[in-house]
This record gives C-alpha cells, structure tokens and sequence, in this order.
C-alpha cells in the first residue's frame, strides 16, 4: 500500500530536522549561550593578542576549536584574525624588518601547501587532534621561549641563516594554515634572531596580514566560508575590534605575566579536551 502525500511531506520534515541538527550550520547557528560566551571572549582575545600580546591568540584558538568543529573553526577565526591584523597594522606598520620577511617566505609557502593538504586530506576529527597536539606544541614553545629570555643576556645571539628560517617558516606555515597557530613559531625565530622589540610587532603584523589573506582562497576552496559562519564573525568582529583598542591603551599597563599564565592554562585545558 502507498502512502499518502501528507504521511510522506511529514517524513521527510522529520529527516531533513534531523539532518539539520547534525549538519555544521545547525552546529553553528544553534549554539548555547555558554558557546555564545565562549567565542565572545575569543574574540576579544584575538583583537588583545594583536595589539598588545603577541601569541595570545592560542587561548582564543582553544576555544573556537572547542566549541565549533575543527574545519569550521579554522575557518571562522582567520576572519577575525584578519579584522584584528588591520588594527596590527595602523599601529606597527612603520617597524617591519622587510628582509627578514622575504627570507622566510619560500619556507613558509611550502609549509602552508602542506597544511592546506593536510586539510583537505583529513577529516574533521583527526584536524581537531592536530589542533590539540599543534596546541600543546606552541605551548612548550611559549614556555621554552620565556626561559631563553631569561637568559638572553648570557647567549650569543643565533644567526638567522637559511636552515633556521627554513625550519621555522615551514612550521609557521603549517601551523598557521592548519590551526591560525603560527604567532608562537614565529616569536620563536624572532627570539632565536634576537629581533629588537619594535621590530618584532612590525615585522609580525606585516607577515600575519599578508599570510591571512593568502590563506582565504585556499579555505574557500574547500568550501569553509559559508554563509553561517560569515554571519557568525559579523556577530564576533565588533568584539575583535574593542579588544584591539584595549589592546592599545593598555599595552603598557597590563600585568602580562599573570596574563600569560592565565592564557597558558586554559589552553592547556582546551588542548587536552580537544584530544581526549
């Protein structure tokens, strides 16, 4: 026996609301207000991390990774990153050591094909294990970064040849494609050539922004922007905005110390949830 139109039109309502629930853009545009809260605080993390605390946005990396999936939050953060890269921009762009960018591009080209392969190749669950471990990773760095600061008066300063710039601008490109995490790898190389500080922050808002914009066509053609997630960071990037001029007040007023410590363990946190 047929069924009837109307016993039909009702079972396919139900099968397309149950897909909903499990497609990426009810993943998005269903979020909790805990989630809500989440991103909002990541946002204004990013906006902070660009103008005062270079590395900072690790926290806010966690955080997108937690609450949305993998692919996605990739995605939807370089958006916001890029917002805050032109407020890097207005306020370190005269202090960029142009050379020291042109020696690392090459490298860090052949480190962004592989993690756009990486990408395209995995699927979302081993992505969101890559970001935990990429995560962990950069936080060994950040940690390992500091010690050699505290005895960067009794070493000899690196020199910046090929094989460093090859080595760090590989896995800067890799980590920034994979995860948006290549600030740490960066304040790495930049520790090991003994950048002055101002060059450092002109140097990196000037590479950040010319990576982030080279990485959109590459996310965009595994089909990452889509229209949820445009409207999600149109919600997100006034708060990138108002942590990018906090960011500006209080860049030499702010506590780092206790702030650093306070990004390390969340992200601590949110690299090992993302894992297990």
């Amino acid at each position: 026996m047929s069924s009837r139109p109307g016993q039909c039109s009702a079972a396919h309502d139900r099968s397309s609301a149950a897909h909903d629930r499990t497609s990426p853009r009810a993943t998005v545009i269903g979020l909790e207000p805990l989630a809500w809260a989440a991103l909002g605080v990541a946002a204004l993390t990013i906006g902070v991390s660009k103008t005062a605390l270079p590395g900072g946005s690790i926290l806010a990396i966690a955080l997108f990774a937690t609450v949305l999936p993998a692919r996605t939050s990739t995605a939807a953060m370089l958006l916001l990153l890029i917002v805050g890269d032109v407020f890097a921009l207005i306020t370190y762009r005269r202090h960029a050591h142009w050379p020291t960018l042109l020696r690392l591009a090459p490298a860090v080209v052949a480190g962004l094909l592989a993690g756009f392969a990486f990408l395209a190749l995995a699927g979302d669950g081993i992505v969101r294990r890559a970001i935990g471990v990429i995560l962990l990773a950069m936080i060994a760095v950040t940690l390992w970064r500091r010690w050699r600061q505290h005895r960067a008066d009794a070493v000899a300063p690196a020199p910046g040849g090929i094989l460093l710039s090859g080595v760090y601008g590989t896995l800067g490109g890799f980590t920034t494609m994979v995860a948006n995490a290549g600030g740490p790898v960066l304040s790495m190389y930049f520790l090991a050539t003994r950048t002055p500080v101002q060059v450092f922050l002109g140097t990196s808002a000037w590479f950040f922004a010319i990576i982030n914009l080279v990485k959109i066509p590459f996310l965009a053609g595994l089909g990452l922007f889509e229209g949820h997630v445009l409207l999600m960071d149109a919600v997100l990037a006034p708060l990138v905005v108002i942590g990018a001029l906090g960011g500006i007040r209080l860049a030499k007023r702010m506590d780092q110390v206790l702030f650093d410590r306070i990004v390390i363990a969340l992200t601590i946190a949110g690299a090992v949830y993302l894992l297990f």
